[in-house]
């Protein structure tokens, strides 16, 4: 009975098995979750609280033809393992391995490729209708999280689900918590319905779900008998499932947010294995905005933090706790993040509406029609942009210098490094009129002396890092670092000249006439993508100008780009300081050999 793991390579193995073995496939599921997970990273406490959910909905629906789709996907590497990926999931989240989260291009199983909250339901609805109209008779299921279900857009989905006939189950994934603490009316109302004390009508019974639960999400006997019961019912359903995120790790258990990515960490205690370092390192820049933040509003009552359900991640968390009544985390609820922050605005607050790069793109409306358009003096603060790793194509923040560039009214500003953050953010309290975007990477700066008294920044003014006379490199944010090191190694150094634009909105105009009529070629350096960027900014001042000098654009391409760490990915796409340099060398002899 031991290793029946090992026998199971697709659903139609799991279903040959009898219901008694499953809790003996639950447990080696988990062991095999946590045992990868340990040495090669990646999301943990969220997989390990749908085990016998994953197990149960393979045995019971005829998947692949039934359509499974996980919301976030950020629980489905039980799935993985168990839809043909089990021999390759030790090459979860790196480079030419699988992804970490459902993708359509890598299974059939994978009926919706996910990364970002709150969509299995509407997808979920539009394959069911599909299969309506195409007169098939198959299955569809959305798994959603209780913090996802909380957003705009799954809102959105059950309304329209609950006047349809169409044969969808949504299965509410129950365990109180996203990446932080599920916040808001829903999580209460949800908590009311466990304890048995909620005594008004059941919400998704009133929008028209035959609606069933709250049952034990770890009861596989219990899951199979209501999926199979579930099977038979017509139209919309709604399962409501109570689970443990980190479920068969203690440690996970107790401390869900640390266990959602934990690292590396000791696969039999649960221990975090901590990374060898000097003993200080500098601060990751969502740190430097977290205690900048709490440092300019202890003496700005005006200033309000605003995050759609990252505190940790944004470090908001540090005005949270300091500061309680003027740092809000609004849930899985960007578009409402944004016009609250609007709202706040038009009456003389200051908010900083903390984003990662990747969820403002759910919020573009509100960003042009209810902030831009009324010029008003929102702060965003955008956390992981450029490339932020493992986590792939759903989260790189690659495209932000782009969709905000076009934005009338809207300056973006990209600090060099954990100084230049503070001072913005300190330049911007002190009173603008007009909406300003921040953009920095995820992880850690270089400069470990980075409290520095403030200082105003001058907006729409870039910096000379370095005089030149035949080369110009101009920089946008930390790839600033990035040229140095490539500068650094140069045999001919003193022919480049490396010029720190801070601002991609607006251009240093001034600046450009003046490094234009200097230097015999241009090269523009941004961790964004090309098309619309820093770059193509360039390039236009050039046309508009008429300067016929060489430009050449370093960027991403108009691609997608997968997952693999921040430094293989810099590497292949020749944004790494080597081959920077090598650009440098090739230019710099075609204009000596001319």
């Amino acid at each position: 009975m031991d290793n029946l793991l090992k026998h199971i390579n697709l659903p139609k193995d799991l279903r040959l098995l009898k219901t008694v073995d499953l809790p003996i496939v639950a447990k080696e599921l988990r062991d095999f979750i946590i045992n990868i997970v340990a040495t090669k990273e990646g999301h943990l406490g969220a997989s390990l609280g749908v085990v016998e959910l994953t197990i149960a909905l393979h045995y019971v629906f005829n998947t692949p033809e039934d359509l499974l789709i996980w919301d976030v996907g950020h629980q489905a590497y039980g799935h993985k393992i168990l839809t043909g990926r089990k021999d390759i999931f030790d090459t979860n989240r790196q480079l030419n391995g699988i992804s970490g989260f459902p993708k359509r291009s890598e299974s059939e199983y994978d009926a919706f490729g996910v990364g970002h909250s709150s969509t299995s339901i509407s997808a979920a609805l539009g394959m069911a209708i599909a299969s309506q109209l195409k007169g098939e008779d198959k299955h569809h299921i959305a798994v959603i999280g209780d913090a996802s279900i909380a957003s705009g857009m799954a809102f959105e989905g059950l309304n329209h689900a609950g006047v349809t006939d169409a044969n969808l189950l949504v299965i509410l994934n129950d365990n109180a918590i996203g990446i932080d603490p599920s916040v808001g009316a829903l999580k209460q109302y949800l908590t009311n319905v466990k304890k048995g004390t909620e005594k008004q009508d059941n919400i998704f019974e009133a929008l028209n779900f035959d609606y069933s639960g709250p049952i034990d999400g770890h009861d596989l006997p219990l899951l199979i008998s209501e999926l199979e019961r579930l099977k038979t019912v017509k139209g919309p359903k709604f399962l409501h499932v109570i689970t443990t995120k980190g479920k068969g790790l203690k440690q996970a258990e107790l401390d869900q947010v640390k266990y959602h990515a934990p690292g590396k960490f000791n696969a039999n205690t649960g221990e975090l294995i901590t990374k060898s370092r000097f003993s200080e390192q500098p601060p990751k820049y969502q740190d430097v905005f977290g205690e900048t933040i709490v440092e300019l509003a202890l003496k700005n009552e005006k200033i309000i933090g605003i995050t759609p359900a990252m505190p940790t991640g944004s470090s908001l968390k540090y005005m949270m706790e300091t500061i309680p009544n003027r740092a809000i985390d609004v849930g899985i609820a960007e578009q409402h993040a944004v016009t609250l922050a609007a709202g706040m605005a038009t009456q003389g607050l200051i908010p900083f509406c903390n984003i990662y790069s990747t969820f403002l793109q759910r919020a573009y409306d509100q960003v042009i029609h209810d902030v831009a358009l009324q010029k008003l003096p929102v702060i965003f603060c955008l956390d992981r942009a450029g490339l932020v790793g493992e986590d792939g194509a759903t989260h790189h923040g690659v495209f932000d210098l782009a969709y905000l560039n076009c934005i009338p009214n809207l300056v973006i500003f990209a600090p060099r490094d954990a100084i230049a953050l503070r001072n913005i953010m300190y330049t911007a309290q002190l009173g603008i009129d007009f909406p300003l975007a921040i953009r920095y990477p995820r992880g850690r700066g270089h400069i470990l002396d980075w409290k520095k008294p403030f200082e105003t920044i001058e907006i729409g003014k870039g910096v000379c890092l370095k005089k030149g006379e035949k080369i110009a490199i101009l920089s946008i944010g930390t790839m600033s670092k990035t040229v140095e090191g490539a500068i650094a190694t140069m045999d001919n150094e003193s022919d480049i000249g490396h010029y720190d634009m801070q601002f991609v909105k607006p251009l240093d105009t001034n600046l450009l006439h003046e490094i234009f009529g200097h230097y015999d070629a241009i090269v523009t350096i941004e961790d964004g993508t090309i098309l619309g960027g820093f770059g193509s900014s360039v390039l236009a001042f050039a046309n508009s100008n008429n300067y016929k000098h060489k430009i050449i654009t370093l960027g991403f391409e108009d691609e997608f780009i997968d997952h693999g760490s921040t430094e293989q990915l810099m590497q292949l796409y020749q944004l790494d300081a080597l081959s920077v340099k090598k650009t440098i060398d090739n230019l710099l002899f075609s204009i000596n050999n001319g």
